[in-house]
């Protein structure tokens, strides 16, 4: 059974950094993609980064590129989003997801697994 948990959320001061972890267990990923994902308050889930788990090739919401970089190691079977120049903007719940399709993007209905979230608040 895939297992997805998320740590490393908190309370940020705007401008500042968060690296976010996924531990992934439950099954080899090879052939799979993961994505890290943002809810806030009354709006809808959004895309924030993907990455194919074997090729490493990823891809960032256009609000969080040049700041935000989705990463993974293979041997720890870890995901990470690596969160810098936090704004206000980015406070929401953030999950981790798997999908058991290589092509996955940024429609959460392909992702077939997901972790319970971790809170990232920045304060302006």
């Amino acid at each position: 059974q895939v297992q997805l948990v998320e740590s490393g959320g908190g309370l940020v001061q705007a401008g500042g950094s968060l690296r976010l972890s996924c531990a992934a267990s439950g099954r080899t990923f090879s052939g799979y993609t993961m994505g890290w994902f943002r809810q806030a308050p009354g709006k809808e889930r959004e895309f924030v980064a993907r990455i194919t788990w074997s090729g490493g090739y990823s891809d960032h919401a256009d609000s969080v590129k040049g700041r935000f970089t989705i990463s993974r190691d293979i041997a720890k079977n870890t995901l990470y989003l690596q969160m810098n120049s936090l704004n206000a903007e980015d406070t929401a719940v953030y999950y981790c997801a798997a999908a058991s399709y290589l092509y996955a993007y940024n429609g959460p209905h392909q992702y077939d697994y997901w972790g319970q979230g971790t809170q990232v608040t920045v304060s302006s």
